[in-house]
Order: C-alpha cells, then structure tokens, then sequence
C-alpha cells in the first residue's frame, strides 16, 4: 500500500479556501429566503437557511449579486447568446438555471473549481432531478459525461481542476470543446485574491492570451491597507483562510493593474458603494424595508472594502456598449 501523503499547510490553505464556497453560498440562501433577490435553485444545494445574517451582509451579497449580473447579462446580450462563459471557482453558483430561465443561456457554460467542490455540485446535480433535467434536455446526444469530477453536456460543463495550474486548466478545457474564437465572458469573485499575484497574473494572461474577444468580471475585495481591511485580513487569517493576493488589493487602480500589464486593452474598477447607488434605485428602496439597518456607516465600510473590476479585449469591436454600462 503506498504511503498516505503528509497534511501540508499547503493543504489546509486549499481545505479553508474551498470552506469559504459553502459560506458565500448559505449567506445567499438566507439573503435570498428574505427577498432581497429570486434564486428558485439555490435550496437544492442548501436545505436550510440557517442563522439570521446581519441586514449589513444581505444588503453586501445583494449588491454583488446585483452588479456582477448587470455586466454578465449585458455580455450576452450585446453577443445575442453567441459567446461562452467560464466561471472560475464557481463552487455552488446557480447561475446556468438562471440564465436558462431567462433565455440568456450562452453557447456553452463552463465552470471550474476545486475537484472536491466540483464533486460536491455534481452529486446534488445528479440526486435531484429539478437540477439535471435542464441540462439533459438541452444535450442533444445520449452521451453526456458525468462522472465524479467533471460534467459535460452540450450548454453546460463542470471542470474540477486547479486554477493554478494554467496548461492542466488549459488541456481540460479545450478537452471539453473551449472555443477560443468566440466571444467569451469569464468570472471570478472572490477567487483572484486566494492566489499569489504571479498565480492570478498568470491566469489572467492565458484569458488574455486565448481569446481575441473577451471579457473579465473579478469581485474580490479592495482598500485593504487602512484599519478595517486590517480586521477583514485578521478575521480570515484566524479561519487559516490567508488572503495571498491581497496586494493587488490595495486599490482600484492595482486591481485594473492587474489586468493592464497581462495583455488585457481596457480596464475599469468600482468600488462596491459605488456600484451600490448606481443599481436601480426602485429595487433598492424595496430591499433596504425587508430589515432594519441599524449601523448604516458599517455597511458603507463593508461596500467600500470590495469592488468589481471587469477588463476586455475587443477584436471584434462587439462590446463597446459595456463600457458605458457602470459610467
């Protein structure tokens, strides 16, 4: 029998990241349960609500929410469904169901995340019929893959790999038919900044590299040198969650940065308070009645601390309207 392989701080690093997809995706359960948004797949993967979230932290997750959707669908849209998407470090994301719902579906949807988090998904996949029905009926043959590990059907496909292992992500997808020449969205939230900043440069740069049309969403937090960011760093750290990219994090021109000096043409940033006013102002009245917000300068502090940085690549000169969506 061979030797069991020794637990390196290394594996409990990856062991409190993949942690953090069970936490992003309870704390949009219970926002969803209050009727800050509709997410009519989301109790699939999580039965219970669970334990009252501050409103400060419904009204966060709403506006992330909110915000990454205004550019993701406008992406389609503006390419009228013919792109793709890849959603890396997806973990739980309801976001094929939706898109299909709405008559929004790309192409083909990929995405990647750690094998152990890909398992998880694709056996609540296969368990419930709500979840796979969608999916064999859009595939067009009888031989869709699902195994333990990946899923891969005609419009959708779950890759469980290592974002920081570029030409193993590279093989997988293009195994699982990747097209480089369509237009192609990809998407990350609080996923960049768990990597080093060689490691997410590098990612960036294959996106860059790949696709001559494209664009890149990354939600992950910002402004972390000033005492708060100190906390949020503290705060993880005792989670043995250490945020090892959070250099890049220091503002919004680092974060655009990023993207910048890998081969990306444009690049803007806006910090999550920001976005939050620029959201439709009706539906935001709605939500701020479901709760009392006792603190409101904590939650200014919160949306302060996190942004969305989108960059893009235009051969094809398809997304100039995308532009002027956050301005």
């Amino acid at each position: 029998m061979a030797a069991r392989q020794p637990f390196t701080d290394s594996d409990a690093a990856d062991e409190a990241v993949r942690t953090t997809c069970d936490d992003a995706t309870t704390c949009k359960r219970f926002a969803t349960s209050q009727g800050y948004w509709k997410d009519l797949h989301i109790h699939y993967f999580v039965r219970n609500v669970g334990e009252r979230k501050a409103p400060e932290i419904n009204r966060g997750y709403y506006a992330r929410v909110k915000g990454v959707n205004l550019l993701l669908d406008e992406f389609i849209k503006k390419t009228e469904c013919k792109c793709q998407i890849i959603n890396l470090g997806a973990g739980l994301d309801t976001m094929f169901w939706r898109l299909k719902d709405e008559n929004l579906l790309p192409q083909k949807l990929f995405e990647v995340d750690f094998p152990a988090v890909v398992a998880k998904k694709i056996h609540n996949i296969k368990t419930k019929p709500p979840l796979s029905k969608p999916i064999i009926d859009m595939h067009s043959t009888d031989s869709l893959l699902l195994d333990a590990h990946n899923l891969d059907s005609d419009r959708y496909c779950i890759v469980g790999a290592d974002l920081r292992d570029i030409s193993s992500l590279d093989e997988k997808l293009k195994k699982f038919h990747l097209n480089p020449e369509l237009p192609t969205l990809l998407l990350s939230e609080c996923v960049l900044v768990y990597m080093t900043p060689s490691q997410s440069s590098n990612l960036v740069h294959w996106a860059a590299e790949t696709f001559h049309t494209a664009m890149f969403i990354n939600y992950e937090q910002v402004n972390m040198s000033d005492r708060f960011g100190q906390v949020m760093i503290e705060n993880l750290q005792r989670r043995q969650c250490t945020l090892a990219g959070v250099e890049i994090c220091q503002s919004l021109d680092s974060q655009k940065d990023r993207f910048l000096t890998t081969g990306w043409d444009h690049a803007d940033a806006l910090d999550m308070m920001t976005v939050y006013s620029m959201l439709p102002q009706q539906d935001v009245a709605r939500i701020e009645l479901l709760e009392f917000l006792d603190e409101r300068e904590l939650l200014q502090q919160l949306l302060q601390h996190y942004c969305i940085c989108w960059a893009s690549k235009d051969k094809l000169k398809m997304l100039s309207i995308l532009a002027k969506i956050m301005n």
